[in-house]
């Protein structure tokens, strides 16, 4: 009976992978991946409200933005710039885009006090982060997960760079937690856009420069690191 049991397990798991297959199909690009239908809209939205054509921008390991009308747009990607190293950028932005990034660096406590550095007094700081999603690494180009973070968690730490925060959000549901556990499904109009806030699967803040607070940080025993 071995040999029978054995092989039909093995067609029902094929057949179960081709049925979710179906169901959630792989994305070929981040920006249509369902896990951030919500969070691109929010923070499109919020972009759309700060004038952009008067601002410019900077984007940390990434280009998602730079279609955006700034009057200026500058992206920053490791290995060329290391988020937790000194900064050694000269100019300041308006506005610095950090969007699926804090999960990867090792210090995000050094990593949140840069942005706040790279940022022009005043400026805005934009940041997201992934919740319940699949470890995910790329070993091959020095990419490790280090981190997730809860809305209270990435609010405790923005703050704890001195930036001002403004409003934190998230969105996710079962169904998408369960859609990305094989692969980066691809948004779908099958796919629900309904909210749990107990299953968040994306995490994000709208945060400014009140250059009046002094930046500190924050090591993982909680105590506090003046930077220098």
């Amino acid at each position: 009976m071995e040999g029978p049991v054995l092989g039909s397990l093995h067609i029902l798991r094929r057949a179960v992978d081709r049925v979710d297959r179906a169901l959630y199909p792989e994305a070929t690009s981040p920006g249509d991946q369902w896990q951030r239908v919500m969070l691109n809209r929010a923070v499109d939205a919020h972009i759309a409200s700060l004038g952009p054509t008067s601002l410019s921008a900077a984007e940390i390991s990434g280009e998602s933005h730079a279609g955006k009308p700034w009057s200026e747009y500058t992206s920053l990607n490791y290995p060329d710039f290391d988020l937790c190293a000194p900064i050694t950028v000269e100019r300041r932005f308006d506005v610095v885009i950090c969007e699926q990034v804090l999960e990867h660096v090792a210090d995000p406590w050094g990593a949140a006090a840069n942005l706040r550095e790279l940022t022009t007094p005043g400026g805005h700081v934009i940041v997201s982060t992934p919740f319940l999603i699949k470890v995910h690494e790329l070993p091959r180009f020095d990419l490790r997960d280090y981190w997730r973070f809860t809305p209270r968690g990435l609010r405790t730490l923005l703050q704890g760079a001195g930036l001002e925060v403004h409003r934190v959000e998230a969105w996710g549901n079962r169904r998408c937690v369960v859609g990305n556990l094989r692969r980066w499904s691809v948004s779908r109009p099958w796919h629900s856009l309904r909210n749990d806030p107990d299953l968040a699967v994306q995490v994000w803040a709208f945060a400014r420069n009140p250059a009046s607070i002094e930046p500190q940080r924050r090591n993982p025993a909680g105590t506090r690191i003046r930077r220098q």
